[in-house]
């Protein structure tokens, strides 16, 4: 069981500025500022009340601390609170000593830290790794990979397990994942829903892209559909208030499986309820691990309840930006060079339109997400803790399991009962 760390009240510049590097791209390093160019938004701070604590007990409290409720974050008793600008480290230290109150906080910044007929599975290596040459001087090592096309042998999952992408948006009309999209929510300030940087479309198409399709790429979990949650802007910047309603909102709304591509490096109660109000409702969560090259731990991937994801090369190594350590980092997946998914109009990040390589643990975690959505539809789906365990005990054993991550990199096809090479 992997210890939780209680959300620190005063985040340290500095700690703010180490934060850039865990942007979850990690060999592109251009990112948004924070929205409001602090580590946590102006004028807002989050409080969860005792169950006692009724509207008038509220009203009272707010009058007399100079709060105003904006609105609920639903499934998690969290009231978003307005306060003066400046005073949100003060306000939330003044609600939280109050009887009536559970804990409160400032509103955190936090970061964008699948043989079918799809004609470049060959660039592909994580889902089918035979020592090819999958980007121009790039060889693999034979069998460094999830084997998904031997899982795919066995089940190509349902349309009806959503993955719910908590990230900057889906593109809406891209060839490989227009015809995926159940659901879209907008809890960024971004206008629209659409993704404007480019992260999110990248971790779709990995997780599920349209798969035998003769176009672009496959996805992990196939037949799978998406929800599109946007918790980030168009600058790949968010707030915990924003994660933490997207993932209440995914849990209420069928998500079996939230992916989670994003992170900063210290504990949230809010954003922790959240996670925990996912899993008791049935739901897999998996976390990016992070970029930082280190053992220090990201959240929410050090929550108990997710599956933190460390980031694997194509000759099964741990990518060198990828964040480790035995005590809290579940599993390795593929994060180095992985070919998927990116939108078809001016975005951000500026890669190729439609297609293009990316890097970082964001892209490792959506490899987890999408077998996870693969289990759900197999023997070993009864529950989101069966479902889990599948993944984390039949990962292999590869270097650094035990010292790097506790179990291994993932083996989609050993999880679903395949035969495999």
């Amino acid at each position: 069981m992997k210890a939780v760390r209680v959300s620190p009240y005063i985040v340290s510049l500095l700690v703010w500025l180490i934060l850039a590097l865990l942007l979850l791209f990690a060999a592109s390093p251009v990112r948004g500022a924070p929205p409001a160019g602090r580590p946590y938004v102006s004028g807002r701070i989050l409080v969860q009340y005792r169950r006692w604590a009724g509207p008038a007990d509220r009203a009272a409290l707010h009058r007399a601390l100079g709060g105003r409720p904006v609105r609920a974050i639903a499934g998690i008793e969290v009231e978003v609170v307005a306060v003066p600008e400046g005073e949100e480290q003060g306000k939330a230290a003044a609600y939280g000593r109050h009887p009536q109150v559970a804990y409160a906080e400032p509103d955190y910044v936090i970061y964008a830290l699948g043989a079918p007929s799809d004609p470049n599975l060959a660039k592909q290596w994580a889902l089918n790794n035979n020592g090819q040459e999958y980007k121009p001087g790039q060889w693999g090592t034979a069998d460094a990979d999830i084997d998904a096309p031997e899982a795919w042998q066995v089940t190509t999952g349902s349309s009806t397990v959503l993955i719910a992408i908590l990230d900057t948006g889906i593109d809406q009309d891209h060839e490989d994942l227009a015809g995926k999209i159940a659901g879209n929510v907008n809890f960024s300030n971004s206008p629209n829903w659409d993704d404007h940087y480019g992260h999110g479309t990248h971790v779709a198409g990995i997780a599920a892209a349209v798969t035998n399709n003769r176009k672009g790429v496959a996805g992990v979990g196939y037949n799978s559909s998406l929800l599109n949650v946007k918790v980030l802007n168009d600058q790949a910047a968010g707030y915990q208030s924003w994660v933490a309603s997207g993932i209440a909102w995914a849990a209420d709304h069928g998500a079996r499986v939230i992916n989670m591509s994003l992170g900063w490096n210290s504990g949230s109660k809010t954003l922790e309820n959240a996670v925990n109000y996912a899993w008791n409702k049935g739901v897999v969560l998996a976390c990016a691990g992070g970029n930082d090259g280190n053992t220090r731990p990201t959240y929410p991937a050090k929550y108990d309840r997710c599956i933190a994801v460390a980031a694997t090369d194509a000759n099964d190594r741990k990518a060198s930006f990828s964040s480790y350590g035995s005590k809290w980092m579940d599993v390795a997946a593929p994060g180095v060079e992985i070919y998927s998914t990116f939108p078809n109009h001016p975005y951000a990040l500026n890669k190729a339109p439609g297609y293009d390589y990316g890097n970082g643990t964001s892209m490792a975690t959506p490899h987890v997400a999408g077998l996870a959505a693969l289990l759900w539809g197999t023997s070993y789906g009864s529950s989101n803790q069966a479902v889990r365990e599948r993944i984390e005990t039949t990962a292999d054993r590869i270097a650094g399991t035990g010292s790097t991550w506790i179990y291994g990199r993932i083996n989609a096809c050993k999880a679903v009962g395949g035969s495999c090479n």
